[in-house]
């Protein structure tokens, strides 16, 4: 670096990023004196050229109060909340750094962009009603000035899950809890739904839940980039790079047991730079794991879960990517424009895309069935053999239905209970989680980047209580389970 060449004492602070400034960029002073650098490096090193400055535009600042690794619908969604909830406007730094800047893999652009409320625990109930007034008021959140409104193409015709004999009383329980958390749902009977719906077969349905406000999808593409285009207004810095290490301070204790832990503190995020060798230290006090489908692999970089089995230490993040298949096709005589998201009793599922006759929809395989993850490429009989049989049987139209594309995409799969890990990890002290959320992240991102920015800046959650989904419950073995996936 040039530094090397310079004499002590001429201009170190000219040549270092101050923390206000946009990634890339310097502070005035820089601006104000390139000339006099430049003759100087002549003066010092004559007959060499003055084009001795490296281009630092694509290096992430050397700073930041808090480093959120994903760049996806998550993490912009927590870089937004603390941007929003900071008590002074440019109080806290915040750089986003994200490996794949086209989001051609990342979970988001490949979500099928459903929202309901239609859960069977009280936080997910919650988490969705609250994104639900967020998307709906969307460009009160994130209107950008001389930026044109977002329109999300929401299309508000609900969820209809339908349950067999067997799962009808776990599905009349489920309704009464959303209730009580202010969704609007009603059950229907068998008759009741071949009157609404009678384009649909009732053969093997014992009842149906229907979500009758606030539920159906949107477009995530138009979400996502909403959520970037406005924290980059709010100051927000963007790197497009992989961590590849944290430098961390240990320090050991004892707990009320008598079981001696290490407490760390990451100090220091080395993000690589795409397509090169180069890395970049950025010194940090707030690290936030929103990485997805690769999030345990961040976490493992931290240390969590290399301790010996069957303690805390011990305790890896169980988060793991899991490929699930979207299929898209075309039926002229499939159900009309009213139709809702179907969640058959099988696991299939569909909806309409668009006003063309087309639908999409698939199904999340089971144990045995689960897809090699190295790659998305997608599995064309999957969907004749485990997903066209159930479409048919539910939707007689659909026997002629035809295939005209399919893509896949990752759920940032929790094994242990499919449901999201949010907050602080108890060892490693300043890593916070914004992950695991099993095919119901992006629906829930508003709510889980809130919670998340509160517990940062408020120490505890404020909005909603998001207790049940601390990392802790991994190591005690308390299970938050959420019954209604798909």
């Amino acid at each position: 670096m040039i530094r090397r060449v310079l004499p002590h004492g001429l201009g170190r602070g000219l040549l270092t990023r101050r923390p206000g400034t946009r990634r890339g960029g310097f502070s005035l002073d820089w601006d104000g004196k390139v000339s006099e650098i430049k003759k100087k490096i002549k003066s010092i090193l004559p007959g060499t050229s003055c084009d001795l400055l490296p281009d630092t535009s694509h290096l992430p600042p050397e700073h930041s109060d808090v480093v959120i690794v994903g760049g996806g619908v998550l993490g912009l969604s927590v870089a937004y909340w603390l941007k929003k909830l900071e008590s002074r406007r440019g109080g806290i730094r915040v750089l986003v750094v994200e490996r794949d800047y086209t989001y051609s893999q990342a979970s988001t652009g490949l979500s099928v962009g459903g929202i309901c409320q239609q859960f069977s625990l009280p936080e997910n109930i919650q988490l969705s009603l609250f994104s639900a007034s967020f998307l709906r008021n969307i460009n009160e959140y994130l209107a950008v000035t001389n930026a044109p409104p977002l329109d999300l193409q929401f299309n508000p015709s609900g969820y209809l899950l339908l349950a067999s004999e067997k799962d009808a009383a776990a599905m009349e329980s489920n309704v009464k809890v959303q209730k009580q958390e202010g969704a609007k749902v009603c059950l229907m009977s068998p008759d009741q739904l071949r009157n609404k719906f009678p384009w649909i077969s009732t053969e093997g349905v014992a009842l149906a839940s229907y979500g009758m406000e606030n539920e159906g999808w949107f477009d995530p593409w138009c979400l996502l980039q909403g959520l970037r285009q406005k924290v980059e207004s709010m100051g927000v810095f963007f790197c497009q790079g992989e961590v590849t290490r944290f430098v961390s301070s240990s320090q050991r204790m004892l707990t009320t047991d008598d079981e001696m832990v290490i407490l760390k503190r990451i100090h220091e995020v080395h993000v690589k730079m795409d397509h090169s060798l180069e890395y970049q230290p950025v010194e940090c006090s707030i690290v936030i794991n929103a990485a997805g489908a690769w999030s345990a692999q961040i976490a493992a970089l931290a240390g969590i879960g290399k301790g010996p089995p069957g303690t805390l230490q011990g305790t890896k993040l169980p988060v793991e990517p899991r490929k699930r298949y979207v299929y898209v096709w075309h039926c002229p005589q499939g159900p009309g424009l009213e139709t809702p998201l179907v969640a058959d009793t099988s696991g299939a599922y569909f909806r309409r895309e668009g006003l063309g006759s087309n639908y999409l929809g698939g199904r999340s395989p089971i144990e045995e069935e689960e897809p090699d993850p190295e790659n998305l490429e997608v599995d064309h009989d999957f969907f004749q053999e485990k997903v066209w049989p159930h479409l048919a049987l539910r939707v007689p139209a659909f026997e002629t239905l035809k295939v005209q594309t399919a893509w896949a995409g990752y759920y940032d799969y929790n094994t242990f209970d499919q449901n999201g890990v949010v907050g602080p990890h108890p060892l490693v002290v300043n890593m916070y989680f914004a992950t695991g959320f099993s095919g119901h992240g992006l629906q829930q991102a508003p709510g889980v980047g809130r919670a998340v920015a509160e517990m940062i800046l408020e120490g505890s959650f404020q909005t909603i209580d998001l207790s049940p989904f601390l990392f802790n419950r991994f190591y005690l073995g308390e299970k938050t389970q959420e019954n209604n996936t798909m």
